[in-house]
């Protein structure tokens, strides 16, 4: 059995300390000499270095469990980064209120304040501009499976 994002995937949910948190997303490098894998966690009310440290203690005893002692690795375990696209539905709540820049299936791109998140997608208030005159606001629903990707839009006002 080799080291595989699956597996570590598996492990890191049976390793989250609280119910608000969840796994982002899970990588494992093709090294084969020591292959480094990272775990991104996130919670509704964000996540500590406190938390990354106890998940990354009941990964490491899990692939010792597993795999023995034997087995040589880097783990790294933290939140994602405010660059980090949006992958999940708890993601996307926890950001209602700020602005988006949504990529979609057909190419075509969305930004604009999030407004809600449904069961089957995000309620966006898309800035539309025109040129010569001020910028709109619509509304427009965008389900997640049409959803390419989503990045929170940093803004220094």
């Amino acid at each position: 059995m080799a080291l595989t994002a699956a597996i570590i995937r598996e492990m890191a949910e049976a390793s989250l300390p609280e119910s608000d948190l969840f796994i982002v997303d899970v990588t494992v490098s093709d090294t084969p000499v020591r292959p480094k894998i990272t775990v991104l966690a996130d919670g509704e009310q964000g996540i500590t270095i406190d938390q990354c440290a106890t998940i990354s203690r009941r990964i490491n005893a899990k692939i010792v469990e597993v795999f023995g002692e034997e087995i040589s690795y880097v783990l790294e375990v933290s939140s994602p980064g405010v660059d980090f696209p949006l992958t999940q539905p708890k993601q996307y709540q926890r950001n209602v209120g700020r602005s988006l820049k949504v990529k979609l299936q057909d190419g075509a791109e969305k930004t604009g304040k999030l407004e809600e998140v449904t069961e089957s997608g995000i309620g966006l208030l898309e800035e539309v501009k025109q040129k010569g005159k001020k910028a709109t606001h619509v509304p427009v629903q965008i389900p997640f499976g049409e959803i390419v990707k989503a990045n929170v839009v940093i803004s220094f006002k």
